[in-house]
């Protein structure tokens, strides 16, 4: 790893201080370099004129307004420490960091543009950018049925059986009936985690994430000690779409599997979908998705056709349990300050540096969430409303 100061620190240092979707964020690494943007939210801290004058000559002037206010919701994680801090955290549960651009880094994930991850945090012995130069991903609903679960099964065991690497998201349902199946035909799996890779979540798939662990590699966006969020499950798909194909075995009308396949589909990638019962609910949203135009899959054959092309030019490669009901968020502030709440309650200031958000974002995203009926305020403590009540 190279020394402090230079743009692999920094990109370590943004994994940790800016959300995933923090487009704000991504937008001043472009333009200043991760090093430079660093030292520039450590002067804005201290000094946000002299800041605003030292961005004039680089930057539009929407974008220097807008990153003077969002200082307020950078600094407090970046006070919690620098990039020697989070790769200590990685040393003690075995992780290492990969930085965009060095040697490891999976080349397809700039197929994102300015939303690709700065940095991506791994475990696990396969080299993570040949793992993932020849992947396809595999995904759908966490509520599956025996029939959606023989389906992934066979058509992940059929393309590791063609030496593809089969990428999910290690939740429960259909995702871990696709990493149990390549697995099974001794192929090479990439579970792509919501939070940081010391966690191996949901904890009820601890066991087979392990064996994942023992002859694939598990990846997240964020260091070490970050939790899983609702809002970084959809985020951490885009990294799931950068795939060569992206196929959504069984989804919901409102599954997350979908979002991963329009993030497939924004970046060019083949997106296949499996046919189920017309009158399953579980397979609603691939119906719609085969609607739209995604290519109709009920075989691994179907899927190895959707990347011959890819294929012909290489050389012989939680998420929480289901709810009864999903929230509606109006915004994105709302939905991670949502996911900000512990369980027995957070300060709006927890809520804030939980969120990455300033704390006038947080204010306004709790009094909605609070008219919404989401949460409530007791003293000082905000407190999640049942989704039933």
């Amino acid at each position: 790893m190279t020394s402090p100061g230079s743009d692999d620190f920094a990109l370590i240092a943004w994994s940790a201080i800016a959300e995933p979707g923090d487009a704000l964020a991504h937008a001043l690494v472009a333009t200043l370099g991760a090093a430079e943007a660093l030292r520039w939210v450590r002067l804005a801290a201290s000094d946000p004129v002299g800041a605003t004058v030292d961005l004039a000559p680089r930057a539009e002037p929407e974008l220097i307004d807008r990153a003077v206010e969002a200082v307020a919701r950078w600094v407090p994680r970046l006070r919690e420490g620098g990039a020697e801090r989070h790769l200590d955290r990685a040393a003690k549960v075995g992780a290492r960091a990969i930085p965009r651009g060095s040697s490891e880094w999976p080349t397809v994930l700039d197929d994102l543009g300015g939303a690709a991850p700065y940095c991506l945090w791994a475990r696990g012995p396969r080299v993570v950018r040949d793992a993932f130069d020849h992947a396809i991903a595999i995904v759908g609903s966490r509520a599956s049925t025996a029939y959606g679960e023989h389906v992934a099964a066979t058509i992940s065991a059929g393309v590791a059986d063609a030496g593809w690497t089969v990428v999910s998201g290690g939740a429960y349902g259909i995702d871990a009936r696709v990493h149990r199946a390549a697995l099974a035909a001794d192929g090479v799996t990439v579970a792509v985690m919501a939070g940081g890779v010391d966690r191996l979540y949901p904890e009820g798939n601890a066991d087979l994430l392990a064996r994942v662990l023992e002859r694939g590699v598990i990846v997240a966006e964020q260091p070490p000690g970050f939790p899983p969020h609702r809002s970084r499950f959809l985020t951490r798909n885009r990294i799931i779409a950068a795939s060569a194909a992206t196929v959504v075995v069984e989804a919901a009308h409102r599954s997350g599997a979908l979002s991963t396949a329009h993030h497939a589909a924004e970046l060019g990638r083949p997106v296949g979908a499996v046919p189920g019962p017309v009158t399953s609910a579980s397979s609603s949203g691939c119906h719609r998705l085969i609607r739209d135009g995604a290519v109709c899959v009920t075989s691994p054959q179907d899927v190895l056709e959707m990347v011959a092309p890819l294929d012909a030019s290489r050389p012989d490669s939680a998420g929480p349990a289901p709810r009864a009901r999903v929230r509606d968020f109006a915004t994105a502030d709302e939905r991670a300050a949502y996911d900000a709440v512990a369980a027995r309650g957070s300060t709006a200031g927890q809520i804030g540096r939980a969120a990455g958000l300033t704390p006038g974002e947080a204010r306004s995203a709790l009094g909605a969430l609070e008219l919404a009926g989401a949460l409530r305020r007791v003293g000082d403590l905000w407190m999640r409303e049942s989704p039933h009540r």
